[in-house]
């Protein structure tokens, strides 16, 4: 079972919105074996396309070995992350196939990658309005927290620190923010672009989640991400000699 498998507890096209996104999300970052036509020339490669549903589609899997399952005999491929197969197929507007016959199997048409394509490149704006940050709604913290929190933690080192809070507006909370603390100046742009990556793949909340740096103190009540290294565990102390033996 691969990673995008353990996804996929329900069928793509029968999984509620969350689930499908956490599953592109995933998709986005997986090495694909591509089918191709025939072995690459160089630079040049022309995927091997098939009719399905009134266009082009191409087929890949997430294993050379299940490609090769596929068409029952070893095939030619080239191995692309999902990300950068999902713009080449935009461009031609043609769809894509991935894992037939698995748990993740999926179906993707020029529509869903197009939506997918302008997903991956969002960027943040900055934005140096001066806000009154409250806590964060209930129900976003828990849309939010977990998710946030596993792709944090794929962040530390980069980031000392991270917090959801909450925007006022007239009548509560209008939007939402996620503060970063300990980022780099420098990769403070990748970092941002990435977190909006992530976000643009969970569940949409009132007024948005938008993404700032800063290293003051955050609001009473914000929903603190814990980014502390695990702890080595403590190798016992070898015996200086031999034991002695009675």
């Amino acid at each position: 079972m691969t990673s995008l498998d353990e996804l996929a507890p329900i069928p793509f096209h029968d999984a509620d919105a969350p689930q499908r996104a956490r599953m592109l999300s995933r998709l986005a970052d997986t090495e694909l074996a591509v089918a191709l036509m025939a072995e690459p020339m160089g630079n040049d490669v022309e995927l091997r396309m098939f009719p399905f549903e009134g266009g082009q589609v191409a087929l890949a899997c997430d294993s050379e070995d299940r490609l090769a399952d596929f068409f029952g005999q070893v095939v030619d491929y080239i191995g692309l992350p999902g990300r950068v197969l999902a713009e080449l197929l935009k461009a031609e507007g043609a769809g894509l196939l991935v894992n037939p016959g698995h748990p993740s199997e999926m179906f993707l048409d020029a529509d869903m990658l197009d939506w997918l394509t302008g997903a991956l490149a969002g960027a943040p704006e900055a934005d140096e309005a001066h806000l009154q940050l409250i806590a964060p709604a209930k129900d976003t913290s828990d849309a939010l927290a977990q998710p946030l929190a596993a792709r944090l933690a794929d962040m530390r080192g980069l980031i000392t620190g991270a917090a959801l809070v909450g925007v006022a507006g007239q009548d509560g909370t209008a939007s939402h923010l996620l503060l970063i603390a300990g980022a780099e100046a420098a990769r403070q742009p990748q970092i941002a672009k990435a977190l909006a990556e992530a976000l643009a793949f969970l569940p949409p909340q009132p007024g948005g989640v938008d993404i700032s740096f800063t290293d003051n103190a955050v609001a009473p009540g914000a929903l603190l991400f814990d980014l502390t290294p695990p702890e080595e565990p403590v190798q016992p102390k070898s015996p200086k000699g031999p034991p002695i033996l009675r």
